[in-house]
């Protein structure tokens, strides 16, 4: 069986005062570079991207760029509400030296699937010499990739893959039904990381492994060995994924634990409370 490869969901820091914490973004981007995963996953829900202005994204992709792209791949998300907006910031990643781009289907508004075919073919018009991602969210734009949609996104001339979240497997399996065969899919469960080789995908968006990326890398290696050890990386997989539970606010606390830096989520999330923070501290200490 093939190693899964692991992308990184890289959070963005933040000061007190809700500010960009530019500095401690950095000191996030070499922690990941130092995590062994393949991929980093820049500017997605776990940076908090919709919170952003333009030009605190530039940065942050400057940044990224800067630190992880002489030795991994990166994925900057270029989402918006608008394709105007996505034009921009198209351009701003590749500016910064972006190779890889992914973008979020349209939000906030319902869209039918003519509409979002023609939102990703404008944006992928504008993508000469970028490989660009599907990135599929449900849950959080309201708006779902049908499989027939998916089938007419993966003929775009740059589209080479999808980043699916909060889906079952079944729906990457049926995605993998009707796409060419190196057509790349990955899923932002982090706990399926042994799971999605069976049903065609290539790896894992995590944002857990951004703070704990030892269990990760542990099951990654599993992946080819026997039961027992799979069973073993795994249930330290799930000890990651309950007690980070995908959680920015969690994830920073880690990081203060980590003594990665000292930050906050600028959304509104709840911080998490002392019996949590202690659970966080215990878990750090066993798995990073």
């Amino acid at each position: 069986m093939t190693s899964p490869t692991i992308f990184t969901a890289t959070p963005t820091a933040f000061h007190p005062d809700g500010s960009l914490d530019l500095e401690g973004s950095r000191a996030i981007l070499e922690h990941i570079s130092r995590s062994g995963n393949e991929g980093a996953f820049v500017l997605g829900t776990t940076g908090e991207f919709a919170a952003l202005t333009v030009a605190e994204r530039g940065q942050v992709v400057e940044a990224a760029m800067n630190i992880l792209g002489h030795h991994m791949r990166v994925v900057v998300h270029v989402g918006a509400a608008s394709v105007y907006e996505v034009l921009q910031l198209v351009e701003q990643a590749r500016a910064a030296g972006a190779r890889e781009i992914a973008l979020i289907t349209p939000y906030y508004l319902p869209a039918t699937d003519a509409a979002m075919l023609d939102f990703f073919t404008t944006a992928d018009a504008a993508c000469d010499g970028l490989d660009l991602f599907v990135y599929a969210y449900a849950r959080r734009t309201g708006n779902s990739v049908s499989t027939e949609l998916m089938a007419r996104l993966a003929e775009l001339p740059h589209v080479v893959g999808a980043k699916v979240s909060e889906e079952p497997l079944e729906q990457l399996q049926a995605y993998r039904s009707v796409v060419p065969d190196g057509f790349q899919l990955y899923t932002g469960a982090d706990r399926d990381i042994l799971a999605v080789g069976a049903v065609g995908a290539q790896g894992v968006v995590s944002g857990v492994s951004s703070v704990l990326p030892r269990p990760f890398r542990t099951a990654a290696a599993a992946a080819d060995q026997d039961d027992d050890a799979r069973a073993a990386a795994q249930a330290d997989v799930d000890e990651a994924c309950d007690v980070i539970a995908g959680d920015i606010a969690r994830m920073k606390e880690a990081y203060r634990v980590l003594g990665v830096t000292d930050t906050t989520t600028r959304m509104a999330i709840e911080a998490p409370d002392a019996a949590t923070r202690q659970l966080i501290v215990d878990t750090v200490r066993r798995l990073s």
